[in-house]
């Protein structure tokens, strides 16, 4: 008993330890001060409306990733030197692609990424109708007289079999 104390005792010192010690490794947005009121909501918006470089299915907003982190502040400098979202947004997808956009624009190169899922969906239907369709026109083969035999066989032996557990 006094073994287990000590084990509990000095995992939670190691965990205190590490709490109180330990670099911090979230990010939160109320490090970005603005002046104006509205500025912390338009920012807020913009940066979940773009795409974690490194995480990819996370929002820079959500991140905690350390390139994130650097886009942050790189979306919050150029907001304060005054440029539109419109500008940000064109900077950074003229640097890193429409993949920085959660809703990339429908052009020619992002049409997989539009219809992608609808061409798939359709082929898979027409894919699982065609083989519904065969196996309906074909005709189902009767037993041969060695299967009917052996089928009966089966059933005398498990009709057997069911007697004796009776």
């Amino acid at each position: 008993m006094i073994h287990r104390v000590r084990k509990l005792s000095l995992s939670l010192a190691l965990i205190a330890g590490i709490l109180a010690f330990g670099q911090p490794s979230a990010y939160t947005l109320e490090e970005f001060k603005f002046e104006q009121p509205g500025q912390h909501e338009a920012f807020r918006d913009l940066i979940a409306k773009l795409r974690c470089l490194v995480c990819q299915n996370e929002s820079l907003a959500g991140s905690q990733a350390g390139v994130a982190q650097d886009l942050r502040e790189e979306v919050y400098r150029m907001m304060l030197e005054g440029q539109s979202d419109q500008e940000i947004v064109t900077f950074l997808v003229d640097r890193y692609g429409d993949f920085v956009l959660y809703e990339p624009p429908m052009k020619p190169s992002t049409y997989i990424l539009w219809f992608g899922p609808f061409i798939f969906l359709g082929v898979g239907g027409y894919l699982l109708f065609r083989t519904l369709g065969r196996k309906k026109d074909e005709a189902e083969e009767d037993l041969s007289e060695a299967e009917r035999a052996r089928l009966q066989r089966l059933l005398a032996a498990s009709g057997d079999n069911q007697e004796k557990l009776k």
